[in-house]
């Protein structure tokens, strides 16, 4: 089927002057080297597509699915082609008009049906907890390559509604949980608050908050994706100083409902507000500044910068100040940090082939620097560096700035 792809206009494909610039910042290009893995060449695509030349078969869908939408693209383009929103709406018109091998369909409903839900996600993983109280869950961690990277079971506590400052109140603030970082990532979570709170801030977690949308998003999903932000939207109160998040695909996609949600006559105007005030948890604490820590980590850190925080968010800066400001850590810079490690949400599950490829360059670049931990602004980073790692032979530690720096205020606190 050929048409148009919804919501563009026709000018936003002429945007791309077809220079070749961003062909080397593009990890599925520097992979396969094919033009119609690059971003000038999905462009072409879509153009086509848009204009009823091509019609969405299944080798169009394949390069596209491809894609990382790690946004590189968009910080080497000199001619400031948004990237990011032509692929989000070419992958809306993939999910209405190309009908996927059942295989595919099953795998990308399970995610889209799971993940963006805590609970849902929790009910699967428990019979993992039943293994892990008769001691079973470390056998089979030493057998499944993903499953040795979940923390302990028993971290599932949810967050305190209110969890107030120490001292003197600084900020009032928001926190964005997450859905997979809820029930993964929870002592990150817990990290996040401790340290919020260690610096001013009364840190409210609306326990009815949902998935930000970006998964459904990602996936083509646009319903599911508006639905998700207006269910934020009414969760959050209106009269917080700042939307705190601590995943970097989280945050660019929170800071988007302003734009997504710019046509509802309920919404626009509270989307446009919330989104003003999201900040990445090491952006604000840049901003705040934090009060220094004391604790000596004594420790070698690479930083790997998560493609949502450096490239859709712009934000590179602030998670190297706040590791700088740790007594005894010492950070070296890494190669290709801001080249995508394969995570890019659900896409290690939907294209493994590619992204072990590209975990396995992260990981080769990481060894190289000598570091002793990793360090990344993005749960789903972490989890993908992780599994490199181990792959590689070498599982040092991989850990969210959040975590380094909680770690860093503990001696003094206790």
């Amino acid at each position: 089927m050929t048409g148009p792809l919804v919501a563009l206009p026709p000018g936003k494909f002429l945007d791309c002057v077809h220079c070749g610039l961003c062909l080397s910042a593009c990890p599925t290009y520097l992979e396969l080297g094919t033009e119609m893995d690059s971003p000038r060449g999905r462009i072409y695509l879509m153009r086509a597509v848009h204009e009823g030349t091509l019609g969405m078969t299944p080798d169009v869908v394949r390069h596209l699915d491809l894609c990382l939408g790690c946004r590189a693209c968009e910080t080497a383009c000199p001619s400031g082609v948004r990237y990011g929103e032509l692929l989000e709406a070419a992958r809306v018109v993939v999910d209405a008009r190309h009908r996927r091998p059942l295989v595919d369909r099953w795998r990308r409903t399970l995610i889209s049906s799971i993940f963006p839900y805590p609970r849902r996600l929790r009910a699967l993983l428990a019979p993992l907890l039943v293994l892990e109280r008769f001691g079973i869950l470390d056998i089979v961690r030493s057998a499944n390559r993903w499953v040795a990277l979940l923390p302990r079971l028993d971290s599932w506590t949810p967050l305190a509604e209110v969890t107030p400052a120490q001292g003197p109140e600084r900020r009032r603030i928001g926190f964005v949980a997450g859905c997979v970082a809820q029930v993964v990532f929870a002592e990150t979570n817990r990290a996040t608050v401790r340290v919020l709170s260690r610096n001013g801030c009364t840190v409210i977690t609306p326990p009815r908050q949902g998935c930000c949308g970006a998964l459904s998003l990602h996936a083509g999903q646009q319903r599911a994706a508006l639905d998700a932000a207006r269910r934020n939207l009414d969760t959050f109160p209106g009269d917080l100083d700042v939307i705190v998040v601590n995943a970097a695909g989280c945050g660019a996609m929170l800071k988007q409902y302003g734009q997504l949600l710019a046509g509802d006559r309920v919404y626009a105007d509270r989307a446009k507000a919330f989104s003003a005030k999201v900040r990445d948890v090491t952006e604000f604490l840049a901003m705040l500044p934090i009060t220094p820590p004391r604790g000596n980590l004594r420790t070698r850190v690479t930083y790997h910068d998560a493609c949502h925080l450096a490239h859709g968010q712009g934000i590179r800066e602030a998670p190297r100040q706040l590791l700088r400001q740790i007594p005894g850590l010492e950070l070296v810079e890494l190669p290709e940090s801001d080249t995508c490690c394969g995570s890019a949400g659900s896409y290690n599950l939907t294209e493994p082939w590619m992204a072990r490829h590209l975990a396995a360059r992260k990981a080769a670049h990481i060894l190289g620097t000598g570091a002793t931990c990793v360090a990344a602004a993005n749960p789903g980073c972490i989890l993908q560096i992780r599994v490199a790692l181990r792959d590689a032979g070498n599982a040092i530690p991989v850990l969210h700035p959040i975590e380094l720096l909680d770690q860093a205020y503990r001696p003094r606190d206790a």
